[in-house]
C-alpha cells in the first residue's frame, strides 16, 4: 500500500487491515453448518457459502476432479501410452529438478512400472539446463525408446522436441506452465493454460503439474480397463496410493489450494500417514517428524530436502528416493538428501548476505531487487530472490553469472505478473530463455545484456506499482481477547486445512495484551506468555526475531499493552493438549 504514514505501520513493519466480514453471511453459515461464528466469520470473508462449504471442509476428489478428456489432448496421450503398455514399447521420461519434477516423474513411472512397463527416467542437472534437451533424446534414442513424455516441463521447448520427433519419436508433454499461441508440434500436449483451451472448470489451470500427470494417469488407467488389459494376471493398480505424492508436489509449488487442488492435498496427507512409500518414509524420519504431517511439514520439511539434491547434488536423487521400494536403499538416498540440504542452507547464507549487501550499499534506480554474482551457486538463487522479495516487498531478480552465460530466478509481489514480464522480455531479445509463473519465473541471458534487462524490468516493475516504497499489507482474519484463544477454536480453525496458497492459516489479532516472561530461546526464537488484564493468558512464540525490532521490542516490554497478530495452532509435543499463539507482529497500543 502506498502513502501510509509513519504512526499506521506496525512494529513490523506492516499496515494491518482487518478484513471485514457481512455478519448475516456469517450467521448463516455458523447456524446451517453447525460451525463456531468465528470460523464461519472466516469462511464467509473468504467467499465460501453455506452450500460451498461442506465442499471446501470435506473436499473429496470424486466430486471435485471432472473427468480427464475435459483437457485438450488428453485421450490422445492416453491412447499412445496405452498402446506403449500393451505393446511393451520402451518409454523415456523426462522430469525437472525441483519438487514437482521430482513427484511428477515418479508418479507416472510408478504407474508405468505397475502396469509392467520399466521406462527410462532424466532429470537434468542444472547445469544442463530446464527441460528437454538434445543431450537426453540421443541418450534415449540409444536405448531404444520410442515414445518421449516430459513432465513439468515442455511447453516451450520448440527446439529439443522438434529433434525428439526428427529422432523418430512419439512425444508427450504433460505440463503446468506458461504457454505461448504457437505449441511444440508433438503428438499430445496436455497443459490446462494452453491458450486454446476451453474446458469450464477454471481451477484446472491451477494445477501443478502432479495435478496433471495424475489426471493424465486416470485417462490412461481407464483406457487400459476398456481394452480389457486388466486381468487375473494383470491387477488393476489403485491409483490413490499415489495422491502422497500428488500432494506433496502440489504444496511445495505453491499454487492456490482450492478446488481440487484441496482435494488433492487433504486426501494426500491421509494417505501419506500410513505411506507405503519407503522413500517419503525415510524422509520423514530424516526430518524428525513424529505427528501426521501437514501442509506445513510437506512445504517446509520434506520440500527443501527433495529440492537441495537438485540446487547443490544430484538431480535425480529426489526422483530415485521417491521410486524407492528399498527399505536401506531409501535411507542412503534420504541421507544424502539431508546432507545436500546442509549444504544448501550455507550456500544460502554466503549469497543472500552478499545479495544485501550489494543492494543496501549502492542507492537503487528502480523498485526492485536486481543482483548478479560471479561465484553465486545456480541452486539457491531461487531462494535467494524469495528472501529478498520478503524483505523489501519489491520483486526480485537474482542471477549468477558463469563465464558468458547468466542465469537467473525472480520472485514477485501480487502487483507485478513476473510471467508476462519475462515472456515480454524475451519477446524483446532480451534472455535467451525464460517462463514461470505471476509470482515466480526463470531465465537467462548474455552477460552483456544484464544492465539492458535490469533497465527494462525496473521500468516495467515501476509502471504498475510507482516509485514509492510499498507497505507491506497484513490481513487479519479475526479479533479477539485473549479468553478467546482456546482449544476449541484452535481444533476449529484446523477443519479449514490444508493452509497454503490461495487458503492461508487464518490470522488473529489479540487485542491489548501485555507481554511478560519474554526470553530468548533457540536461534533467535522469543518466547513468552500474553496476558490480558480481562483475564486469560497464552504462550506466545515468534520465531527468528532475536535481531530485529520486534525481537527486541517483545525482549524490552515493561507493562506496555500491545496489539499482537499470529496465527493459533495445537500444541501436542510431548503429549501435551495446549495451545500457543505464533507471533508475527505486534503493535504498541498509544493511550
Amino acid at each position: 500500500m502506498l502513502g501510509a504514514t509513519s504512526d499506521m505501520i506496525s512494529i513490523g513493519g506492516n499496515l494491518w487491515k482487518i478484513a471485514p466480514v457481512d455478519d448475516r453471511q456469517a450467521q448463516l453459515l455458523q447456524e446451517r453448518c453447525g460451525i463456531s461464528y468465528i470460523l464461519a466469520k472466516i469462511l464467509s470473508q473468504r467467499g465460501v457459502s453455506w452450500e460451498d462449504a461442506s465442499v471446501f471442509l470435506e473436499p473429496k476428489i470424486q466430486s471435485l476432479m471432472p473427468n480427464p478428456s475435459i483437457l485438450l489432448d488428453v485421450e490422445k496421450a492416453a491412447r499412445r501410452i496405452a498402446d506403449a503398455v500393451v505393446n511393451k514399447q520402451q518409454v523415456a521420461i523426462i522430469g525437472d529438478y525441483d519438487v514437482d519434477g521430482a513427484t511428477s516423474s515418479a508418479v507416472l513411472r510408478l504407474f508405468l512400472e505397475a502396469v509392467g512397463l520399466k521406462p527410462d527416467v532424466h532429470i537434468p542437472e542444472r547445469e544442463e539446463g530446464y527441460g528437454p534437451s538434445k543431450m537426453a533424446v540421443d541418450k534415449f534414442k540409444a536405448m531404444g525408446a520410442e515414445l518421449l513424455i516430459t513432465t513439468d516441463c515442455g511447453t516451450t521447448a520448440f527446439e529439443p522436441l522438434e529433434y525428439a520427433v526428427e529422432n523418430g519419436f512419439d512425444v508427450i508433454v504433460i505440463d503446468h506452465h506458461e504457454a505461448e499461441a504457437k505449441l511444440p508440434n508433438v503428438l499430445a500436449v496436455v497443459n490446462p493454460k494452453r491458450l486454446d483451451e476451453t474446458n469450464n472448470c477454471p481451477y484446472l489451470k491451477y494445477m501443478a503439474a502432479v495435478g496433471v500427470v495424475f489426471m493424465v494417469v486416470v485417462a490412461i488407467n481407464r483406457e487400459l480397463r476398456q481394452r480389457g488389459f486388466y486381468n487375473e494376471n494383470v491387477k488393476e493398480p489403485n491409483l490413490m496410493q499415489w495422491l502422497d505424492l500428488v500432494a506433496l508436489g502440489t504444496v511445495c509449488d505453491v499454487v492456490p489450494l482450492n478446488g481440487l487442488n484441496r482435494a488433492f492435498v487433504r486426501q494426500g496427507l491421509k494417505i501419506m500417514c500410513n505411506t507405503q512409500n519407503v522413500g517419503l518414509g525415510a524422509l520423514l524420519e530424516k526430518g524428525g517428524l513424529s505427528s501426521p504431517p501437514t501442509a506445513f511439514h510437506l512445504g517446509f520439511v520434506l520440500g527443501p530436502r527433495i529440492n537441495a539434491g537438485g540446487r547443490v547434488g544430484d538431480s535425480s536423487i529426489a526422483h530415485k528416493l521417491l521410486c524407492e521400494k528399498n527399505d536401506y536403499q531409501a535411507q542412503i538416498l534420504a541421507d544424502k538428501l539431508n546432507d545436500f540440504n546442509a549444504q544448501r542452507k550455507d550456500i544460502e547464507n554466503y549469497v543472500l548476505l552478499q545479495a544485501i549487501e550489494m543492494l543496501e550499499g549502492t542507492p537503487q534506480e528502480y523498485p526492485i531487487a536486481f543482483v548478479a554474482g560471479d561465484d553465486w551457486h545456480q541452486g539457491v538463487i531461487g531462494i535467494v530472490a524469495g528472501k529478498l522479495k520478503e524483505r523489501y516487498n519489491l520483486p526480485s531478480f537474482v542471477m549468477s553469472i558463469e563465464d558468458d552465460e547468466v542465469k537467473g530466478s525472480a520472485r514477485s509481489i501480487p502487483q507485478v505478473d513476473l510471467g508476462a514480464l519475462v515472456m515480454s522480455a524475451k519477446e524483446k531479445g532480451l534472455l535467451t530463455k525464460g517462463g514461470g509463473h505471476t509470482m515466480a519465473a526463470g531465465f537467462s541471458l548474455e552477460k552483456e545484456k544484464i544492465e539492458e534487462f535490469r533497465t527494462f524490468a525496473g521500468q516495467y516493475v515501476m509502471e504498475r506499482i510507482g516509485g514509492e516504497a510499498i507497505i507491506p499489507v497484513l490481513e487479519i482474519d479475526a479479533v479477539l481477547e485473549v479468553s478467546g484463544a482456546t482449544k476449541d477454536l484452535a481444533k476449529a480453525l484446523e477443519s479449514m486445512e490444508p493452509f497454503g496458497a490461495g487458503n492461508n492459516e487464518p490470522k488473529l489479532m489479540l487485542k491489548n495484551v501485555k507481554i511478560i516472561k519474554s526470553s530468548l530461546v533457540g536461534i533467535g526464537h522469543v518466547r513468552c506468555i500474553l496476558t490480558s488484564d480481562n483475564g486469560g493468558s497464552i504462550k506466545g512464540m515468534a520465531f527468528r526475531v532475536g535481531d530485529n525490532d520486534v525481537g527486541k521490542t517483545m525482549l524490552n516490554s515493561k507493562g506496555e499493552c500491545f496489539d499482537v497478530v499470529g496465527v493459533l495452532r495445537r500444541d501436542t509435543w510431548n503429549g501435551r493438549d495446549e495451545v500457543q499463539f505464533i507471533i508475527e507482529d505486534i503493535r504498541k497500543i498509544v493511550r
